[in-house]
């Protein structure tokens, strides 16, 4: 459920989008301000909203956003669009932030991702930051024809509904695999392994379960690997070896590739398809994959993102 201030029909956040330039290809608010959890933030009176933007040309757009909002930039603003639009593209998830900004009597915090950069996270995974966003209910306030990222978006939704059944028994609730996707982008942050953010993800789920029914609904319907007795919140999933093969194989790439990197034994040199092949024969690939992504973490060799099913 959206906070008050930004009910009925989005008035609220579109007031907002219009402090700011037009060329965006995407632009999306998540978080507590927009959809309630459970937890300490139920109780915040007015919490910060989250606003990611999509844009397809980052130097441009800093350049228009500095003339219209020079006070939202750090002392980078003074480096001009090219440096910040650099740092942005090079350095952490491809995202630069502006936090902390009074737009419209709303306290907002807003990201910029470059189009390509998001379309390659959504396909593949690099980083999941904002495709692990992507993969909970937000509120669109703005989407374009691009269809190249219209169609990663929707493989990005059905990539996680495949490591999460990975990682799931035969037979689940649709809650168990809500809570499974939830905490894919999760995966590998110190903060959910000790400390109060361990029970985060659940708070984001128990609430929302209508809304992620919403956004997987489809999907689940039409995965032939999946039988979704949608009446009772039950699923069914495809556990034989063969089905098992065919799931990892629609893997992201990046994480097809990481689970390679750990079951490839020393001096083998096994395709990923190879090693894919020789997980799928494990009745247990999501058990063995969660305890050997946990080590790889603990290592310190894992990005933040490393999931899990081998």
């Amino acid at each position: 459920m959206a906070v008050q201030a930004l009910q009925s029909s989005g008035v609220g956040l579109r007031r907002i989008l219009a402090h700011f330039p037009e060329d965006l290809s995407l632009a999306f608010a998540y978080g507590s301000a927009v959809y309630r959890q459970a937890g300490p933030s139920a109780y915040q009176e007015n919490p910060m909203l989250d606003l990611v933007f999509t844009v397809d040309d980052p130097v441009a757009w800093h350049a228009k956003n500095l003339k219209k909002n020079w006070g939202h930039y750090s002392f980078l603003k003074f480096l001009g669009p090219r440096i910040i639009s650099s740092v942005q593209n090079n350095y952490g998830a491809g995202v630069y932030f502006n936090p902390l900004i009074m737009c419209d009597g709303k306290l907002i915090k807003y990201g910029v991702i470059t189009t390509g950069t998001l379309i390659d996270d959504l396909l593949n995974w690099n980083s999941l930051y904002i495709a692990g966003r992507l993969q909970k209910p937000v509120k669109i306030v703005s989407m374009n024809e691009n269809m190249v990222l219209r169609s990663a978006l929707d493989k990005n939704l059905k990539s996680a509904v495949t490591a999460a059944c990975l990682m799931l028994p035969e037979s689940f609730s649709e809650e168990d695999l809500f809570i499974e996707i939830a905490g894919l982008s999760y995966s590998g942050d110190f903060r959910m392994v000790i400390g109060e953010e361990k029970a985060k993800v659940l708070n984001i789920v128990k609430p929302n379960v209508a809304h992620f029914r919403e956004l997987y609904e489809n999907i689940l319907q039409e995965d032939p690997q999946v039988v979704y007795k949608m009446q009772q919140g039950r699923l069914e999933i495809d556990k034989s070896p063969e089905g098992q093969f065919t799931q990892l194989m629609t893997l992201p790439r990046t994480l097809q590739q990481q689970i390679n990197h750990i079951m490839d034994p020393p001096g083998r040199n096994r395709d990923v398809e190879e090693t894919l092949l020789q997980v799928a024969q494990d009745p247990d690939c999501g058990d063995v994959g969660s305890r050997q992504s946990s080590d790889l973490r603990a290592s310190g060799r894992a990005p933040k993102a490393f999931l899990l099913p081998v």
